[in-house]
C-alpha cells in the first residue's frame, strides 16, 4: 500500500488544521493507520493510531482532547483532525499503516510539515 499525507502549514497557536492520509494499491481498511511526528533534533514521536474499523483510536498524552484520528473506508482516507494547536504540536507529520496480523508500521507516508506560530 502506498501512502500519502498531506494538509500541513501554518497556522497561529490556537488554531485547527487538519492532515488527510490517503492509500493506494489496497484497502485501507485492511490497516491499522497511525500518524507519528519528529520536530527539528527530536526523535520521531507516535501522535495516535485507529485501528481498522475506526471504532478504536489511541493517542499520546499530550495530545488528548485536542486531536482526533478519523478514517473515511469510501474515500481510503485517514485523518488527523488537531485543534487548539501549540507550538510544540510543529513538526512533520508522518502517517504509517500495519495490516492486522502484525505490530510494525512497515507503510510511511512521505510526511507533511506542520508550523505552530506563537
Amino acid at each position: 500500500v502506498q501512502l500519502q499525507a498531506f494538509g500541513g502549514g501554518l497556522v497561529q497557536a490556537g488554531g485547527s488544521l487538519r492532515l488527510s492520509c490517503t492509500a493506494s494499491g489496497r484497502p485501507f481498511s485492511t490497516y491499522t493507520v497511525g500518524w507519528f511526528r519528529q520536530a527539528p533534533g527530536k526523535k520521531r514521536e507516535f501522535v495516535g493510531s485507529i485501528n481498522r474499523s475506526g471504532s478504536s483510536t489511541d493517542y499520546t498524552d499530550s495530545v488528548k482532547g485536542r486531536f482526533t484520528i478519523s478514517r473515511d473506508g469510501a474515500k481510503n482516507t485517514v485523518y488527523l483532525q488537531m485543534n487548539s494547536l501549540k507550538p510544540d504540536d510543529a513538526a512533520v507529520y508522518y502517517c504509517a499503516a500495519h495490516p492486522a496480523f502484525t505490530t510494525v508500521y512497515d507503510y510511511w507516508g512521505q510526511g507533511t510539515k506542520v508550523t505552530v506560530s506563537s
